[in-house]
């Protein structure tokens, strides 16, 4: 991420602010609703609206593989039965670097940014990073991120006959 005119990139620099959040008893299926009302992947789940502290995150692909294929009905869950928790997060004030660095080291395509009192305020997502940022060290962040993994997919999936 090369500096810009007044010094490194910051966080707030390439994120997405204000993101849709929910509560760790809020419905899946209104969680599906957010990703499409917002066109995203990823919605951070907070302990409470008041503070706004990520307590988690929960993305599509938490849905399919520990909801529809791990054969659960979601019309019965909660966010907080299919959310990646603890959250990573960033300070919005961080290098961009360093935030690259986490999310590479986490391998994870979407980083929940938080203020000073600790709430969300923001994402960085691979597609944050594509339109903002230099281009070769976007190929080698996304070429990190996506390499496989079997930790979402630990679920053994259950097909129907």
């Amino acid at each position: 991420m090369s500096p810009g005119p007044a010094g490194p990139r910051r966080v707030k620099d390439v994120m997405t602010p204000g993101p849709a959040c929910c509560v760790p008893t809020t419905p899946i299926s209104e969680v599906a609703v957010l990703f499409t009302q917002h066109d995203c992947g990823s919605i951070p789940v907070v302990e409470n609206k008041d503070t706004g502290r990520p307590v988690g995150v929960v993305t599509d692909r938490d849905v399919a593989c520990r909801a529809i294929a791990a054969g659960r009905d979601p019309a019965e869950m909660r966010a907080l039965d299919c959310m990646t928790a603890p959250c990573i997060t960033v300070a919005e004030d961080m290098a961009l670097e360093d935030c690259v660095a986490l999310m590479e080291g986490h391998r994870i395509r979407r980083i929940v940014v938080v203020n000073d009192s600790g709430a969300v305020c923001g994402i960085v997502a691979q597609a944050d990073l594509a339109r903002r940022a230099d281009g070769g060290r976007v190929a080698e962040v996304v070429r990190t991120i996506s390499e496989p993994t079997l930790s979402a997919s630990l679920v053994e999936p259950t097909i129907a006959d």
